[in-house]
């Protein structure tokens, strides 16, 4: 009933398509179970801490009381924005190298 083509025919096109499926179930699995995993980050020594999850949301942020200079307000706000956005590079870094674990290294653009 199929085409043959080449002495491919449809049974290559049929693996080709249970691969594709196996790998799309893979990458549903790992972004489950990258999105529970979370990540930390801080600055100023420790006086600033956050954790970020594989969601890339902040979920925790944590800061030491001496930090809290009422005359340089300014530093504490550095603190918080250079720990902050180093929870979120790691967090995407966590991503990536498990969703490129889940593709076995296969770049699909726009999927992470």
């Amino acid at each position: 009933m199929g085409f043959k083509q080449g002495g491919g025919g449809m049974g290559n096109m049929n693996q080709m398509l249970k691969q594709a499926q196996k790998m799309q179930e893979n990458m549903m699995k790992a972004k489950e179970e990258l999105e529970s995993q979370t990540v930390q980050a801080s600055s100023g020594g420790g006086m600033v801490e956050v954790v970020v999850s594989g969601k890339i949301e902040l979920l925790e942020l944590k800061i030491n009381p001496e930090a809290v200079d009422p005359d340089d307000a300014e530093m504490l706000e550095d603190m918080i924005k250079a720990a902050v956005n180093q929870g979120i590079k790691n967090a995407q870094a966590m991503v990536e190298q498990g969703m490129a674990k889940a593709t076995g290294g296969f770049n699909i653009p726009g999927l992470f």
